[in-house]
């Protein structure tokens, strides 16, 4: 006799995987062969740039770092990069002085004191005065407030003004774009001079982002239409530092004194104000030329104590360090003031010095950055790429 089995009616819940599992295999499959002549767009690359500019500056915003140029003066100087604006996103540290890499006057070794009063008598000339009363020998209130801020070895005097880190009128600068980089551009013509000396030497500004740094390139050049047997110009390498007693760094590194491993110094050197030839104090004609020339502050949080990163300022070729110090203000204003070229210039000729500012982790990391860009003075850019020259 012939037996037939009886059939089995799967569970509703079986059906159900049974079913999904159907539609999951075609969409792989779907998916898997795209059909001929088909490419899939690859995905979209995130933007490692923002340039945002309004009436007061151009704000850079990389992968790494933010920072502020000027137009018109805001919250402290004009020239360099804006007071407060540069910052580490590895580490959310931010400068603490009034500005990085700013720029005064255009200036020459010798005295004041045959004409400081003719620059005081005038009143055309916002901020050329201002030096001068300083240095003018004749004056004893000025001659004591120059030793206390500016010392008593080397006699200096302005060729052209205004100080532009506060007197420059606004500006327009130019932004520059490449693939790895955003550069930004500078120019203004000094408006005043002292007896005897022409008015409108150029300076120039470049100030350069590489993508994926936590540092800018920058160059201030001058086209002079002077002549000077010593002509320099003089700028604050990185930038001053505001402190309480060292609440914002713990230690300071200059690499050109010291010997060759350079000078490491506690903040406490600097809880009492001094003038600047008295204590580290650098000026090229007595020394060896260093190998390196860098000047940093290791930051400190105000609010922990804890350190953060150095802040540096590299002059890429140490020869052009005409003079450099780094002095106790009365306050607590510490400044970090170099001199570029110091040598004999004429009508017609330029000069200029590049470097590298930034955030680092170790002493032994600036000077690593410091070699792969050791020896150049000058710096290019267009939307091809940025060069430094020697």
């Amino acid at each position: 006799m012939e037996r037939t089995l009886p059939r089995t009616k799967s569970s509703p819940s079986i059906q159900l995987r049974t079913a999904v599992f159907g539609s999951v295999l075609l969409l792989i499959l779907a998916f898997a062969a795209p059909p001929p002549g088909f490419s899939q767009a690859p995905p979209k690359e995130v933007e490692w740039v923002q340039v945002i500019e309004d009436d007061l500056g151009i704000k850079v915003a990389t992968d790494k770092l933010e920072a502020v140029v000027p137009k018109k003066k805001n919250k402290q100087w004009m020239t360099g990069i804006e007071k407060q604006s540069f910052l580490d996103k590895t580490t959310g540290f931010r400068d603490v002085g009034d500005g990085l890499m700013v720029v005064d006057w255009l200036m020459e070794a010798g005295s004041d004191e045959a004409y400081g009063d003719q620059i005081l008598a005038s009143q055309s000339t916002p901020g050329i005065g201002r030096y001068l009363w300083h240095t003018n020998e004749t004056d004893p209130a000025g001659k004591a407030r120059a030793i206390a801020l500016h010392g008593s070895t080397y006699r200096k005097r302005m060729v052209e003004g205004p100080q532009l880190c506060p007197w420059m009128k606004p500006v327009q600068p130019e932004v520059i774009r490449g693939k790895d980089f955003v550069a930004v551009k500078t120019s203004y013509h000094y408006e005043f001079a002292a007896p005897g000396r022409r008015t409108g030497s150029r300076w120039t500004q470049l100030v350069v982002f590489p993508r994926g740094e936590r540092y800018f390139v920058l160059m201030d050049k001058i086209d002079s239409v002077n002549d000077s047997d010593e002509m320099f110009l003089r700028n604050d390498t990185p930038g001053c530092i505001r402190h309480e007693r060292g609440d914002t760094f713990s230690e300071m590194y200059l690499s050109y004194l010291g010997g060759p491993r350079g000078l490491r110094l506690s903040s406490s050197e600097f809880f009492t104000p001094f003038p600047p030839d008295t204590k580290f104090h650098y000026r090229r004609d007595p020394n060896k030329t260093p190998e390196h020339f860098i000047r940093a502050y290791h930051l400190r949080d105000k609010a922990t104590g804890k350190d953060g990163p150095w802040l540096a300022g590299m002059t890429l070729e140490p020869s052009v360090v005409y003079e450099a110090w780094c002095a106790q203000w009365p306050g607590n204003f510490l400044v970090m003031i170099e001199e570029v070229h110091g040598r004999p210039v004429k009508a017609g000729e330029s000069f200029s010095a590049a470097h590298i500012v930034g955030y680092f982790e170790s002493i032994d990391e600036m000077h690593k950055v410091y070699d792969r860009y050791k020896g150049h003075t000058a710096l290019t850019a267009d939307p091809s790429g940025w060069r430094l020259v020697k």
